[in-house]
């Protein structure tokens, strides 16, 4: 047994890469900012006048409401991403 062979059988982790997380934690930025403006755009297009606190309400109702699916998303990603590692370890 030579040591890539024991590198690749000591070092098994149901972590997924560093870059696979950057990337998730980069999309649900990316996803909140977008549900922010979808947000605010829904409720400055129905409010007339003064519309500071619903916009505001509506710019964060957005951005976490978009953000929590997101993470959904990724986890399931993730995790999908680990499965498909492991079995490729067993071939």
């Amino acid at each position: 047994m030579n040591a890539s062979q024991t590198d690749r059988t000591g070092s098994l982790s149901a972590l997924p890469s560093v870059t696979a997380r950057a990337f998730a934690f980069v999309g649900i930025i990316i996803a909140g900012l977008a549900g922010a403006l979808i947000g605010f755009s829904l409720i400055d297009l129905q409010c007339d006048g003064a519309c500071d606190l619903p916009n505001s309400i509506g710019l964060v109702t957005g951005a976490v409401v978009s953000a929590i699916g997101m993470s959904i998303v990724v986890v399931l990603v993730l995790r999908a991403l680990g499965e498909w590692r492991e079995l490729e370890d067993h071939k």
